[in-house]
C-alpha cells in the first residue's frame, strides 16, 4: 500500500485526458492530487471518475486552474466555486481540505495527510517592490498570470485576503494534531520561496506562493511536502524535511510516451537513502 501524488493534470488538454483514460490500476495504493485538475466542474467529475476507480483513495485540493472562473461558462466565482468542487469531491469519496485529515497507515508507516487550500499573497517578491506595485513589476517583464483576469476571490475583497484566511484556517487545524503522528502537508503552491525556481520568468513568482508558510515544516512534525504549481518536478529537502514538486504539466511539459504513471511521484514509503539536511533539487524528467 504506497502513496502516490501528482498535480496539473490539466485535462481540459485532450492529450492529456486521453492519457488519464490510459492510467493503470493502483487498487491498494492512495493517490494525492495536487491542484490544477481542470478548470472545469464537468472536467473534475470526469477525472475522479476515472481516479476513484483506479486507485484505493484519492485525496484533492484547488490549483489556481481549478478555481478560474469565466470560462467556458464556469459561472461560480471564488469561494462559491471551490465549495462546490469540494462537493463534487465527496460525490465520490475524494477527501479534501475541508474534511478530517485521514490517517495513513499503509508502507512508510502512520502519517496523518493534511489537504490544504492557500493561495498566494504576491509576497514572493523582492523587499524593493511594495505589494501594490507587485504585478506591473511582473509585466515590465512582459509576465501577466491568467488569474488576474479569471481568478474571482469573491466574496473576499482580494486574493490576498483569501490567501489570510485560508492560512489562518489551516493553521488552527494543523495546531490541533498530536505531535507525536509525523505530516503530510499537501498544497498545490509552494510553501517556501526559495523552491521556486523560475529561470526563465522569474517574476511570475509573486503568484507562486506566501512566506507565511515559510517555517510550517518546522513549526510542525512535518515529514513531507507535496505541491505543484511550477511544472518543474523536483525533489528537495529543508532541514531534514521532503519537499516534492509532483506537476505533471500542459503537454508540452511532459513526455506522453511514458504515460501518466511515469510521473506518479511516490511520497510513501520514503526514498532509502536519505541526503544531507538541506539538499536538492534532484529533478525529475
Amino acid at each position: 500500500m504506497k502513496l502516490y501524488a501528482i498535480s496539473d493534470l490539466h485535462i481540459d488538454h485532450k492529450i492529456n485526458s486521453q492519457a488519464l483514460e490510459a492510467l493503470p490500476a493502483f487498487p491498494e495504493d492512495w493517490l494525492i492530487l495536487a491542484g490544477d485538475t481542470c478548470s472545469n466542474i464537468k472536467h473534475l467529475r470526469l477525472a475522479l471518475s476515472h481516479l476513484t476507480k483506479r486507485f484505493a483513495q484519492v485525496l484533492w485540493v484547488p490549483g489556481n486552474h481549478d478555481l478560474w472562473t469565466g470560462v467556458g461558462g464556469i459561472k461560480e466565482q471564488g469561494e462559491e466555486k471551490y465549495q462546490k468542487q469540494v462537493s463534487v469531491c465527496r460525490d465520490f469519496g475524494v477527501l479534501t481540505p475541508e474534511d478530517p485529515y485521514p490517517l495513513w497507515q499503509g508502507e512508510g508507516g502512520d502519517h496523518i495527510l493534511a489537504p490544504l487550500f492557500i493561495l498566494y499573497d504576491y509576497s514572493f517578491r523582492p523587499a524593493d517592490i511594495s505589494l501594490n506595485s507587485a504585478v506591473a513589476w511582473a509585466a515590465e517583464t512582459g509576465i501577466m498570470c491568467t488569474d488576474e483576469y479569471y481568478l474571482a476571490p469573491t466574496p473576499y475583497p482580494s486574493r490576498q485576503a483569501w490567501c489570510f484566511a485560508r492560512c489562518d484556517y489551516s493553521e488552527q487545524r494543523l495546531r490541533k494534531i498530536p505531535s507525536d503522528t509525523p505530516l503530510v502537508l499537501i498544497n498545490h503552491y509552494p510553501l517556501r520561496e526559495d523552491l521556486v525556481r523560475l529561470v526563465k520568468i522569474p517574476r511570475f513568482s509573486i503568484w507562486c506562493g506566501t512566506r507565511r508558510t515559510e517555517n510550517w515544516h518546522r513549526r510542525f512534525n512535518v515529514s513531507v511536502v507535496v505541491s505543484g504549481h511550477l511544472h518543474i518536478r523536483a525533489t528537495d529537502y529543508r532541514d531534514g524535511v521532503r519537499f516534492e514538486e509532483v506537476s505533471l504539466g500542459y503537454p508540452r511539459n511532459w513526455n506522453q510516451s511514458k504515460g501518466i504513471q511515469a510521473y506518479l511521484r511516490q511520497i510513501l514509503p520514503a526514498p532509502n537513502i536519505m541526503p544531507a539536511k538541506d539538499a536538492g533539487p534532484y529533478w525529475h524528467f
